[in-house]
């Protein structure tokens, strides 16, 4: 299927690795313009010479921290015109909910949810203007099933998920859609840390926290960032200006509801 977005321009913020990584690469594959972001110079141009390598599309790297005002500054300055928003951003450390400080409880709330709204505020008028915009913020499964010791990261993505179901009922008249993926549990850094610090705090092997995980999701295997990627492309296309405002669960049947 061709997702009629060949020589638009999108942000991923967060891409040199992990989901964001497999987004910008299944936006690159259909002919977007795709400005990557890390912190890490070295991984971030050999991502974007890998990326262009396998789809001859135009990789701009930005070495910035997409969490602060002037990181931000330098990611829109690089990308211009911007028809794709991709946020993503690391989501806090797990943690004790009794033990978060006030300091941390603001680190998290910053990064998981005022950093890409103030991307949204960014992008959303121009291309209103143009009457094309996708905005698809990569959030966490935890926003639908809370997880015990991921309590900021839910409650920071929770603030972000309900801000801009708003605002997307004010743009879809102008071809704007904002959605949300929420991701379970993919074969990322993310997972690998979390499992390793469970293994330390039970004893446990890692190899054996890592196989209790998977055997409880229903479909026995953790998720591909290449798979996540493919939903992102899609709802960035042509074919999907009719879904806005939703929130889109990909855990491999992990959550028990049906709603």
């Amino acid at each position: 299927m061709d997702l009629g977005i060949a020589g638009r321009t999108a942000l991923v913020c967060a891409s040199s690795q992990g989901l964001g990584r497999g987004c910008a690469e299944a936006l690159a594959a259909e002919g977007v313009r795709v400005v990557i972001n890390g912190r890490e110079e070295g991984r971030l141009n050999q991502v974007a010479r890998e990326i262009t390598a396998a789809t001859g599309a135009e990789v701009i790297p930005v070495v910035a921290d997409v969490g602060t005002e002037s990181g931000r500054a330098a990611l829109l300055a690089a990308a211009g015109s911007i028809d794709i928003l991709v946020n993503n951003n690391g989501g806090p450390p797990a943690a004790d909910f009794a033990t978060l400080g006030h300091d941390q409880l603001l680190a998290g709330i910053e990064a998981n949810m005022l950093t890409p709204i103030a991307l949204a505020q960014a992008v959303i008028p121009a291309m209103v203007e143009r009457r094309f915009g996708r905005i698809v913020n990569i959030t966490s499964g935890s926003v639908k099933m809370p997880l015990p010791g991921l309590d900021l990261s839910s409650g920071a993505r929770l603030g972000l998920t309900g801000f801009l179901a708003g605002v997307a009922r004010q743009v879809a008249y102008a071809n704007v859609t904002i959605n949300g993926l929420l991701p379970g549990a993919f074969d990322t850094a993310r997972i690998h840390t979390l499992d390793t610090k469970r293994a330390a705090e039970t004893g446990d092997r890692v190899e054996d926290v890592a196989a209790r995980r998977m055997e409880a999701i229903p479909a026995k295997r953790l998720g591909k960032p290449d798979e996540f990627g493919a939903v992102c492309a899609f709802l960035c296309s042509v074919h999907a200006g009719y879904i806005t405002g939703q929130n889109i669960l990909l855990d491999g049947g992990a959550f028990p509801g049906v709603l």
